[in-house]
């Protein structure tokens, strides 16, 4: 995506507005799922290119079994999906999901795998995600919030916006369950509002440290 193409809306206006208009590298993505995640994010990664300058981290509410879910959210991915057991160094081009039953967090040191607390009931839960990665990355984070029920991740994206960090919402007319990213406009002034097909780009965009364009649809 070029700096100045015209992608997505913000959720308040009818005029253009621009997301990054600082031109910073937002390199530290984090994402998070529910209800509906599996297929959502599968076609999000399916449309990451393979040189994305970026950390990814996601969080998908899941089954405390570990079964087969990484292979299948990494099958048609050009990025590396990784499940990390234990402590590691983040490393650009990988994507790190959240292993069952623990939360997922990124600190300064790397990847932090730890069986805190549930929070809104589940574990791994997307807030830990969101609030780790605002408290050691700052305006470098992007926070995605998908698909899903309840108000998991909302709190932290608010952290990632105080944080001077970036916040993106799947358009709940697209995901399967809108609740999420519904209550993340209610209570967050988020910076956009994308359909997946537009997310891969904005984010490769935001990334490489590019402003981005909204577009004017008026959004919900």
């Amino acid at each position: 995506m070029s700096p100045n193409k015209t992608a997505g809306s913000h959720p308040e206006s009818t005029q253009p507005r621009t997301i990054n208009a600082e031109g910073i590298k937002r390199d530290i993505i984090v994402i998070g799922a529910s209800a509906g995640g599996v297929v959502t994010l599968m076609e999000l990664f399916a449309a990451f290119p393979p040189t994305l300058p970026a950390v990814v981290g996601v969080v998908l509410h899941r089954s405390v079994e570990r079964g087969q879910l990484a292979h299948v959210l990494g099958r048609r991915s050009a990025l590396s999906l990784i499940e990390p057991d234990r402590k590691t160094v983040l490393q650009r081009g990988y994507i790190y999901l959240a292993p069952p039953d623990h939360h997922l967090l990124f600190k300064a040191a790397g990847v932090v795998i730890q069986r805190g607390p549930k929070e809104h009931s589940t574990r791994p839960a997307i807030d830990p995600l969101f609030r780790s990665a605002a408290a050691s990355y700052g305006k470098r984070v992007v926070g995605v919030l998908l698909t899903g029920a309840g108000e998991d991740g909302v709190s932290g994206l608010i952290a990632i916006s105080k944080a001077s960090g970036v916040t993106l919402i799947q358009d709940p007319e697209e995901a399967y369950m809108p609740h999420m990213p519904l209550n993340a406009l209610k209570m967050d002034d988020v910076n956009g509002v994308f359909q997946i097909k537009e997310m891969a780009p904005t984010l490769a965009a935001l990334a490489a440290g590019e402003r981005v364009i909204l577009g004017t649809k008026k959004q919900r």
